[in-house]
């Protein structure tokens, strides 16, 4: 059914984003490297060494995880006891995120895991990655969410973040007086 109104042959689509295109082939050489580096250490060393690599590195990520966790978890519950917020940062995320990347099966996610557990590679990652969040908030379009998340922050002169609470007085409104339903 047509309206009489004239189509475009071309519709516009909108564009990818960087990283919506790029991601998949990104995992796919990362799968290949970590698949090709496993055949050549098996070649060199064996099989066994590198199911015992790849065992040892399950067994760890799990470990760090868990201390992780808890340590974040003790860090909540001391907070909630003192009555502030959680301390910020910590490095508990990144820790996780070590333990994670030490849990996937291979050898270059086990590096990458072991090189997120150092307190300096964890402090450029952390360091790295507020810069990058806090670029792609001031570049936010007005109404959007990164919008709304710049305009809650209210910064004194000094550059301190002032935690407010906003306190709403309704009054009711003069309405007609109606007597209660009862049935």
């Amino acid at each position: 059914m047509t309206t009489g109104a004239p189509t475009s042959p071309y519709t516009a689509r909108r564009r990818r984003s960087r990283l919506r295109r790029y991601l998949p082939l990104g995992l796919a050489a990362w799968l290949v490297l970590e698949i090709w580096l496993l055949t050549m250490v098996a070649g060199a060393a064996g099989g066994l060494t590198v199911f015992l690599l790849l065992v040892a590195g399950l067994v760890a990520g799990s470990v760090v995880i868990k201390r992780a966790g808890r340590r974040a978890f003790r860090s909540l519950n001391e907070a909630l006891r003192q009555g502030g917020s959680p301390a910020r940062g910590g490095g508990n995320g990144l820790t996780m995120l070590g333990g994670l990347l030490l849990m996937i099966p291979g050898l270059v996610s086990d590096a990458a895991g072991l090189l997120l557990l150092l307190p300096p590679v964890q402090k450029a990652v952390s360091r790295f990655a507020e810069n990058a969040l806090e670029r792609s908030l001031r570049k936010a379009a007005p109404g959007s969410l990164g919008d709304a998340f710049q305009q809650v922050r209210i910064h004194r002169p000094d550059g301190k973040v002032v935690q407010g609470e906003v306190i709403r007085e309704d009054r009711p409104e003069p309405r007609e007086h109606r007597p209660p339903l009862t049935r």
